[in-house]
């Protein structure tokens, strides 16, 4: 590098310079030319070699290496080639070495070299992200929390170095001393750290994945989670807004998550029907002889009919009498065309819990309760099934010579109003 500055003293010398001058300006013109060097080179780098192997990336059949060049991922790390080159070739220009010029600009070059490598990092993070978030077995994990997580602490020691750096101080040190200003740092990152810690208690637990149907009323949500990040966990409402709740209180606080629903063998229904208490009663031989021609009733009529009359021949049971021995009613009955109904339908699943009971009676009826797994479980189809199965149920009711409890309305009111003006008028 002496030759090189000898030769530009000469030059300048040659153009008619004064040697002082030419001493003084030769280490500008050598620092010159390493700028143009530098900056070729990263010309180089962006227009060809770039280009180059992006061209060579696309005709491989992986899919990683398009995400990590489509990130510009490639391009941040190009961005270091020039102040690389000129950090390390600074001294060759600026002979003597204690110089505060040489000083100061590799100490800007390398503080540019860090933020550029941190972009660099950060950006193939974000890459990562992107391919393992398009996995199927990843799909459910909180990877977008765990991105933000290395992301802070990346920026936040690249800025201690940086920092360090511009004040001449070894970063070791800088970050020894943050020790005495932890609870500042805790309290001005509570949030995030909270958030990181829930996390991993939710990650770690299985308590709540991307694609969760849960129901938290406490706080207004009750949809699908969508996002689990650092500091929220989004989660897009049936009436498609979007709630927003901390991870820390999905930790503390109870919520109800669906996703054994989904992974079970069907979705639960449990709803009543209030049977009129007065059109209850005894079957006699006429409705017994009517039940037997429904298809699904035929053999539990005449295999309890066998029961019952073995038992009140046993017994010596005086049949004149209704209230002697056993009978059938015409609720038990339907209480088992309601079973067997439930348990010939396709969309019913036949391994979980399936019944039909009799609830407490009330002032409003009886209840008869439907309890069964519908196999359908989204939420349109399970309430089609759900809606079939009930409007059958409300038809078939008088079939069994029962009444459905409702309470009066307008039009009961209307009908009995002008029967009882009649009977006074009478």
């Amino acid at each position: 590098m002496m030759e090189i500055l000898k030769k530009i003293d000469d030059l300048l010398i040659g153009w008619g310079v004064s040697p002082s001058r030419a001493d003084m300006l030769d280490q500008f013109i050598a620092f010159a030319l390493i700028l143009a060097v530098a900056f070729l080179a990263d010309a180089l780098c962006r227009k060809i070699l770039l280009k180059v192997v992006a061209q060579l990336v696309k005709k491989t059949k992986a899919t990683w290496d398009d995400i990590v060049f489509d990130r510009k991922v490639m391009v941040h790390l190009s961005r270091m080639v020039a102040p690389v080159i000129i950090y390390l070739f600074v001294p060759l220009a600026f002979v003597e070495v204690g110089s505060s010029a040489m000083d100061f600009i590799r100490r800007i070059c390398l503080i540019y070299i860090i933020i550029t490598f941190l972009s660099f990092v950060n950006s193939f993070l974000k890459a990562v992200y992107s391919v393992y978030s398009e996995k199927e077995q990843f799909r459910d994990r909180p990877l977008k929390g765990m991105l933000q997580t290395m992301q802070v602490i990346l920026w936040l020691v690249g800025g201690i170095v940086v920092v360090g750096e511009l004040i001449g101080r070894d970063p070791l040190s800088l970050l020894a001393g943050l020790g005495a200003s932890a609870a500042i740092l805790m309290l001005v990152f509570k949030d995030s750290i909270m958030g990181f810690v829930s996390g991993v208690q939710l990650s770690a637990n299985d308590m709540l994945k991307v694609g969760d149907w849960i129901e938290m009323p406490k706080y207004g949500a009750n949809g699908t989670v969508i996002e689990v990040t650092l500091n929220t966990v989004k989660v897009r409402n049936w009436d498609n807004t979007i709630t927003t709740i901390p991870p820390y209180l999905l930790v503390s606080d109870s919520f109800q998550n669906w996703r054994g629903m989904r992974e079970s063998g069907g979705r639960r229904v449990k709803r009543s029907i209030n049977i009129d208490m007065t059109s209850v009663r005894f079957c006699t031989p006429e409705m017994l002889a009517k039940y037997r021609k429904i298809q699904l009733l035929k053999d539990y009529v005449e295999q309890t009919e066998e029961v019952i009359e073995k038992y009140n021949v046993e017994n010596g049971i005086d049949n004149s009498i209704l209230v002697n021995g056993r009978r059938q009613t015409n609720l038990g009955v339907f209480r088992a065309y309601l079973t067997a109904y439930l348990k010939s339908l396709p969309d019913v699943n036949q391994e979980l819990t399936c019944m039909v009971r009799q609830l407490q009676p009330t002032d409003r009826g009886i209840p008869i309760e439907l309890y069964f797994f519908c196999a359908l479980k989204d939420w349109v189809p399970y309430e089609g099934v759900q809606a079939d199965v009930f409007d059958h149920v409300l038809a078939i009711i008088p079939e069994f010579d029962l009444q459905v409890f409702q309470s009066p309305s307008g039009r009961d009111f209307q009908r009995v109003l002008p029967a009882a003006s009649e009977e006074k008028g009478a």
